[in-house]
């Protein structure tokens, strides 16, 4: 491998790193290894500000380790790939299953 490929993959690996070096954002890519979630789902699981989520979301996906898509009014986000799991597991154990909220009122909560 030559020392610009080189370089090049480890300042990749510090950026996803530093991306989850934070617990919030810890937090919400634990409650993603289990499904893809809506920002009300994180804002309600966390009990933090929608604005602030966002942020944090935001950081995480200019890292390339969540993606979003849009359905109507509501953003739903997952994980990108399987490494992000790989890597909580061995850093956090195995996840617990996604429970709905009593208080999000998100359509995946609601049907439930």
């Amino acid at each position: 491998m030559s020392s610009s490929a080189t370089s090049t993959r480890y300042t990749l690996s510090a950026r996803y790193f530093k991306a989850l070096a934070h617990p919030v954002r810890l937090q919400i890519v634990d409650i993603l290894r289990t499904g893809e979630a809506c920002v009300c789902h994180l804002e309600s699981a966390l009990g933090l500000r929608q604005t602030y989520i966002s942020q944090q979301l935001m950081i995480l996906r200019r890292a390339g380790i969540v993606q979003s898509r849009k359905v109507g009014l509501q953003v739903y986000y997952r994980l990108t790939d399987d490494i992000t799991e790989e890597v909580l597991y061995l850093a956090l154990g195995s996840s617990h299953e996604r429970i709905p909220l009593a208080i999000c009122p998100c359509p995946e909560c609601n049907t439930k």
